[in-house]
């Protein structure tokens, strides 16, 4: 075994041949293995400045993609009493002149019945069939024997898939079916058994008038004024009464006008730019370094650029306001980038709209994805095209990859050979040692010998 010509290494020379061996083979592979090492500590230093640089402009990209889809740089509308109508900004509106004034006479609803109690849920409420009326829409609820209970008529009425829901109300007087529509006059519904059903169905039965179900609520539209206009709407949420505004009719009051206004937050606004200002510096930072470790890396120049022209790029079609560096920020000598207090301030004061558009970009028939992007919406693409598959940044740590398994292979490689190299050294001393051994043998055995003759002699 190979342990054990290592152990008896030397055993017939006297000579330490396990570290002669062991020194021969590290001559060999020991500077082709620091080399490799070298070059893989060079390769992962390269690795991880990339994989830093990635991480940064993609998380960049997302902040800034979540800050304006959030909403806190929208400009919002305020209400003059919210506990009346809730107003919220629709995105991609702008809303820094908004002055409305909205009177609710009324608000929507939707249409409730309740039947009679009954005995149980499990009672029996007869067979037939019922048809569910809503704004000329039939829908047929069929009761037989495998359903004949208030639970089944429930579960039939529901399984309609028609916007009328039932369900059952228990007490200690019994159950009863309760049935309600969507809010809107154009909902209101009616319920008819056919003629062949069972009598006891009848007390199902809603048509308007006299009949087996109570009406606890008639359906109804939402009425109100928006500057001296009149309006009407089947719910309570309303996005197109108000441009760029969301209502919520929450309470009704005809004497009582709702002013709405705009509430702009300018401080959100500039501490926006700020934290742009340091995420960008600290990606422009990272990339730097991801360029010096890849040894300049034309790949990497070339996101520097874009990243650069960022600053300059419309990114929206207003004439004079549609850039960052439009609104004050600026680029250093070594390449970072300030936020030019002074002029952000004066333009906030003459074109307020203009600034927020660049991070809330407008959205109607002629402001649109493509004249009109937003800087979140540049970033984020800019991001995918780098880091997606196949995009620049995904092609280079795919290279680097291939650079560092191609690396632990050839390190693999020079170990093999190298164990191959010891073993051959062990086998060749081995079989000098057995050589020497004898010869030592043969020595002694002479050396008696003459010691003999000489002793003969005398």
């Amino acid at each position: 075994m190979t342990t054990s010509i290592a152990n008896s290494l030397g055993f017939g020379s006297g000579i330490d041949t396990a570290k002669l061996v062991s020194d021969l083979t590290a001559a060999s592979s020991q500077p082709k293995l620091d080399r490799i090492k070298t070059m893989a500590n060079a390769n992962q230093a390269k690795v991880s400045a990339l994989a830093q640089a990635r991480s940064d402009l993609e998380g960049f990209a997302s902040s800034l993609s979540d800050l304006v889809a959030g909403g806190t740089l929208r400009t919002q509308p305020t209400s003059s009493n919210t506990a009346a109508i809730e107003a919220k900004a629709l995105s991609g509106s702008l809303l820094g002149s908004l002055a409305s004034s909205v009177t609710v006479n009324q608000l929507a609803r939707a249409q409730t019945l309740y039947s009679p109690y009954q005995a149980s849920a499990t009672t029996a409420v007869g067979q037939g069939k019922l048809t569910l009326n809503i704004g000329g829409t039939a829908h047929d609820i069929i009761i037989s024997v495998s359903n004949d209970s208030l639970t089944g008529l429930r579960d039939a009425i529901n399984a309609t898939g028609s916007s009328v829901t039932a369900s059952i109300v228990s007490d200690n007087a019994g159950s009863r079916l309760v049935m309600k529509g969507s809010t809107g006059a154009a909902n209101a519904f009616s319920l008819t058994p056919s003629a062949s059903s069972e009598p006891a169905l009848s007390r199902f039965a809603y048509n308007g008038g006299a009949s087996g179900m109570t009406l606890g609520q008639s359906a109804q539209d939402a009425l109100f004024f928006v500057d001296g206009i009149e309006m009407s709407r089947t719910t309570n949420t309303i996005s197109d009464a108000v441009p760029g505004v969301e209502l919520t009719l929450k309470q009704a009051n005809a004497a009582t006008p709702i002013q709405l206004g705009a509430d702009r937050s300018t401080d959100t606004l500039r501490q926006t730019l700020k934290d742009f200002v340091s995420a960008f510096n600290t990606l422009k930072t990272d990339l730097g370094k991801a360029r010096t470790a890849n040894s300049g890396g034309q790949v990497l120049v070339g996101l520097d650029r874009e990243l650069n022209g960022l600053l300059n790029r419309a990114v929206t079609s207003h004439a004079t306001v549609n850039s960052l560096n439009d609104i004050g920020i600026a680029t250093n000598r070594d390449g970072t980038i300030r936020v030019d207090q002074t002029k952000l301030e004066k333009v906030i004061a003459s074109n307020p709209d203009e600034v927020e558009a660049i991070f809330n970009p407008l959205r109607d028939s002629i402001h649109s994805e493509t004249s009109d992007p937003g800087i979140a919406s540049v970033m984020s693409n800019l991001a995918q095209k780098m880091t997606t598959t196949d995009g620049v940044l995904d092609v280079l740590g795919s290279r680097l990859k291939r650079e560092g398994d191609a690396l632990t292979a050839s390190r693999t490689d020079v170990e093999t050979r190298a164990e191959s190299y010891r073993k051959r050294l062990e086998k060749q001393y081995s079989a000098m040692d057995n050589r020497i051994g004898a010869l030592k043998a043969t020595q002694s055995y002479l050396d008696q010998q003459i010691q003999l003759w000489s002793n003969q002699s005398n």
